[in-house]
């Protein structure tokens, strides 16, 4: 696992997905995570490689890594990657992707 991100950086794109995008996070952990009976997911890491979650599947916490579509090196990167990871969540789960996001 490498890691582009200082740490101040990691924990604002956690904050910023466990506060604005949970719901994008549980379709993200549902259809690209292995675990589609998630109810619940949070951001617990980011690296150059993925994005890690903690999904809550039958009442116990689940460790989830989504690999990234190509290796990270700069910040602008995870956004355009999470909005990717979340439009193939929705096309695969037959969820309408928000226009704007």
């Amino acid at each position: 696992m490498s890691i582009p991100f200082t740490p101040d950086v990691v924990e604002a794109i956690k904050r910023h997905m466990n506060d604005d995008h949970a719901d994008d996070a549980l379709l993200i952990v549902k259809a690209l995570g292995g675990q589609p009976e998630a109810v619940a997911a949070r951001t617990s890491d980011v690296d150059a490689e993925a994005i890690e979650f903690v999904a809550t599947v039958d009442g116990r916490d689940v460790a989830v890594r989504v690999p990234w579509g190509a290796t990270l090196t700069e910040r602008a990167q995870v956004r355009r990657e999470v909005v990717r990871l979340y439009r193939e969540a929705c096309a695969a789960l037959g969820v309408p992707a928000r226009g704007e996001h």
